[in-house]
């Protein structure tokens, strides 16, 4: 996991394709730092909004109209629940705040997460955002 004060798209997808879990900014707040660094170590990933943003606007760059594979999540399998789920990772929020958002427990929307990488054939929440966004399925 990776901490920068500003980052600039490259490095944020340098990280990312280095194998780095996470990318926060240095001005993360103490209580929110905790429980990112804690969700990396239960094996999640981590992204602050902002980090989220650019790492959208990177995929959204350098995603064609060729590279969709025509944005039905049921076609993978994903329960109408899984999408929220995902659509809140897409949006950058935390376990906590989608779960919150959804009206659920946190370990609820982690069970999902594990369903959806499965579904998805990935392993982190930032190959799920770059699939998700990549074959429009949120």
């Amino acid at each position: 996991m990776l901490a920068s004060p500003s980052p600039s798209p490259r490095s944020v997808l340098r990280a990312i394709c280095a194998g780095a879990d996470g990318y926060l900014l240095k001005s993360t707040l103490p209580d929110e730092l905790l429980e990112q660094v804690r969700a990396v170590a239960a094996g999640g990933s981590t992204l602050t909004a902002g980090v989220a943003r650019t790492v959208l606007e990177l995929l959204r760059e350098r995603t064609s109209a060729a590279d969709t594979a025509g944005g039905d999540p049921s076609r993978l399998g994903l329960t109408a629940r899984e999408q929220e789920v995902l659509r809140g990772l897409v949006r950058g929020l935390s376990y906590k705040l989608v779960a919150r958002d959804l009206e659920i427990g946190v370990e609820t929307v982690r069970s999902h997460i594990r369903s959806i990488y499965r579904k998805l054939q990935v392993h982190t929440a930032t190959e799920a955002v770059a699939r998700a966004v990549r074959e429009r399925l949120v």
